[in-house]
Formats: structure tokens, C-alpha cells, sequence
């Protein structure tokens, strides 16, 4: 598991006269003589990610320390998927599951997001290293992801931390895009207000108040929208853009079988057929921006670039077709539909123009292999950012 935090590595070195060979990873499998490893570092100019000990060899993690395992037995932490799913969720949900069990926590699932917390009771799970075997391949989330009307309320998130309480947790790794990431800072923020409102009306102890008093709470970004500030790739990027590209080679090849001109993503000087391709992302352009420079687009609509008041001119006169990413308008704000684009290449060009909707096929698939080691390399990652503040 320790290979799926970001800053640990593997080292190979090998001795010219014998071929010997030392291999130095996150789980040494097996170590020759300290004496025969100093001497290969002493013969090496380069610098290697570890320190020096009398007995052994430590990797760099964090902060050039080994990970000890059973550092904090006892604390109990869980997690959550919520809002829409995005391919690598499966691969963060195993990372902290392991992760947590490596550090000696106890480890919860809460099935079908806060809406599950809300409810508690079966939808609150012990889980297991084995709860999370066969499952860095799936798309989708294995616990569930719901939104959740109820956790919206004051009431519902009462009942969230007071099921929390039930079983001790006060380390949460929520999953999820803005709004799911919105709501646990919620909660976060209410967490001394719901206590001291539970304890008032006798749900919980004073005792258990004052032994909980705070909760960390870890967020992820899963979303295939990559619209989080200062996130280079979300979780579910890098798979919604293959899904999108897959789509849309399909679109060109039926177009090519149908000696038709596919005018917005391809041009393909045949005849007069457009096809307009909409895809997710909902106020972020970034699936139609990078999606329409891998494929040849002609012409994109983002929200963040919103087109020239006579776009509508220039792509007649061009000869091109548009497609549209949800959430772009013009620069009067007004929106700026898959549907207008049509209409305005049938009125004016006289093309048989079609719309295609990729939905939330974006969404399915098995991740790539990208978004699997994201997914475990944030999930590792953020339960040691947790456990500095697990006290």
C-alpha cells in the first residue's frame, strides 16, 4: 500500500564486480548486510530519498520517515462517496480503507453519501482489508453515492453527528465534488453547535461532548468536471476524457461510412451532415476544451470564454458547427445551447444537423490507469494528513 504514497519510490543498485543487487522499495523484501548497502551508497555520487540508520534503511513518505504501522490503534475513522460518481473513487476508497487499517484504525464505510449518515444504523459498516479487494478495476463508487435533502437541514445533520457519535468517529474522508465538499465543511463548522444541542436534549452525554469535541474531516475531490481551484486533475478526469474521445471517434467513423460532414468536432469535406457533441462539466469548459483539441474540433463553447457578440455569423461563414458544454453563454450571459446551434446550421446552412448527448456514459467505464493511481495516491495520502491532527 505504501507504494501508492506519492512520495515514496523504488531504488535498484547493483555492484559491478559480483552483479549483487540491493533493491530498496516502501516494504524491504529483502536486505543484505548494512555494511554491503553503505558501501554501494559510498560508491554512488548520486542522492538517494532515504536516511542512514544503524539497523536498517528508512524510505521517504512525508518527512523522510517510514510509515509506522499501528500508530494510532484505536482512533476510528470512515469515509464517503457522495454526489455523482467519477471513475478512481473505487481506487481512493481502497487507499484510505488500507491506509487506515495500516495505521491500526477503525475503519467505517457510510453507504449512499450523508444520506446514509443521516439514516445510520446498517448503512454505517465496519470495513475490512478484504472489503476492498477486486475493486481499483470498478467504475463508480462500491458503498454508494446519493444527495442528500435531508443533511441540507439543520435536523438531518444533527442526526448525521449523532450517529457519527454512536460509534466514535470523528475522522471523516469525504469523496466528492463542490457540493459534497461544501456540505462537510458545513458540518464541520456545526460540529460544537450539534453537540452542544444534543447534549441538551439528552441524545448524548456531557461525557461523550467533552471527549469529541472536534472533527476532522478530509475532503477529495471526485469529479469529472477537474473544476476545484488548485487541483491540476480531479479524480475521474483523465477516464471521462478517454470516454468522450472513444465517443466521439464513433461519431467520425459513421460519418466517414455515411460520406457526410461531420462539421463541429471533425471536418471532413464531404457532404452536409453536422453533428454537435455536449458533454458534462456543467460551469467548467475543461472536458470540452481538452475533448475538442484531442479530437480536431472546429469550434468549442466554454463558459469561461464566452464567443464574440456575431459568433453566430462567423460560424456560418467558417462552415462549422459547435458544440456545447453545459454552462456556456455568450458574453451577454445569455446560454448558449446544443439545440440553438442546430437550428441556427439548419436555418441558415440548409445541413441535416444531428445533436449528440454523451450523458453520463462520461461517467462509466473502468477508470484509467491514471485515475486508479490518483485515487490511491490521494487516498493514502489523506489519511496521513489526517493523522497529524488525530490526537
Amino acid at each position: 500500500l505504501a507504494d501508492s504514497v506519492v512520495r515514496t519510490r523504488s531504488v535498484e543498485m547493483s555492484l559491478s564486480k559480483n552483479e549483487r543487487t540491493v533493491e530498496l522499495s516502501p516494504f524491504l523484501k529483502s536486505s543484505p548486510s548494512v555494511p554491503l548497502v553503505e558501501r554501494l551508497l559510498d560508491e554512488c555520487s548520486i542522492e538517494f530519498p532515504f536516511k542512514r540508520t544503524n539497523s536498517a534503511i528508512c524510505n521517504l513518505t512525508r518527512d523522510g520517515e517510514h510509515v509506522r504501522p499501528h500508530l494510532h490503534k484505536g482512533r476510528v475513522l470512515a469515509m464517503l462517496t457522495s454526489g455523482g460518481d467519477s471513475p478512481g473513487m473505487n481506487a481512493a476508497l481502497r487507499a484510505v480503507c488500507r491506509m487506515g487499517l495500516y495505521l491500526g484504525c477503525q475503519v467505517y464505510f457510510i453507504h449512499e453519501g450523508y444520506q446514509g449518515m443521516v439514516d445510520g444504523d446498517r448503512y454505517i459498516r465496519e470495513a475490512t482489508w478484504n472489503s476492498v479487494s477486486d475493486i481499483i478495476q470498478k467504475s463508480g463508487t462500491i458503498i454508494g453515492s446519493a444527495r442528500s435533502k435531508d443533511f441540507r437541514t439543520r435536523q438531518g445533520r444533527l442526526k448525521a453527528a449523532e450517529n457519527l457519535l454512536k460509534r466514535n468517529i470523528t475522522n471523516l474522508v469525504c469523496i466528492g465534488g463542490d457540493g459534497s465538499l461544501t456540505g462537510a465543511n458545513t458540518f464541520r463548522q456545526e460540529w460544537p453547535e450539534l453537540l452542544g444541542e444534543l447534549v441538551e436534549k439528552g441524545r448524548i452525554s456531557a461525557e461523550k461532548a467533552k471527549q469529541f469535541p472536534n472533527i476532522n474531516i478530509v475532503g477529495l475531490v471526485g469529479s469529472i468536471d477537474n473544476d476545484f481551484c488548485g487541483t491540476d486533475m480531479t479524480i475521474g478526469t483523465d477516464t471521462a476524457l478517454h470516454r468522450i474521445i472513444e465517443a466521439v471517434d464513433a461519431v467520425q467513423s459513421t460519418a466517414q461510412s455515411h460520406q457526410r460532414w461531420v462539421l463541429f468536432i471533425f471536418r471532413m469535406k464531404v457532404k452536409y451532415v453536422s453533428f454537435v457533441i455536449e458533454v458534462m462539466g456543467r460551469h467548467c469548459g475543461y472536458l470540452a476544451l481538452v475533448a475538442a483539441l484531442a479530437s480536431e474540433a472546429d469550434w468549442a463553447f466554454i463558459p469561461e470564454w464566452p464567443p464574440p457578440a456575431d459568433w453566430r455569423d462567423i460560424l456560418c461563414t467558417r462552415m462549422q458547427q459547435a458544440r456545447e458544454q453545459e454552462g456556456a453563454v455568450d458574453r451577454d450571459g445569455n446560454p448558449i445551447t446544443s439545440n440553438m446551434i442546430r437550428d441556427l446550421v439548419v436555418d441558415r446552412l440548409h445541413y441535416d444537423t444531428r445533436v449528440t448527448v454523451l450523458g453520463h456514459v462520461q461517467r462509466g467505464g473502468n477508470p484509467s490507469a491514471f485515475d486508479r493511481l490518483l485515487g490511491s495516491r490521494m487516498g493514502a495520502e489523506a489519511v496521513l494528513g489526517m493523522a497529524q491532527l488525530m490526537i
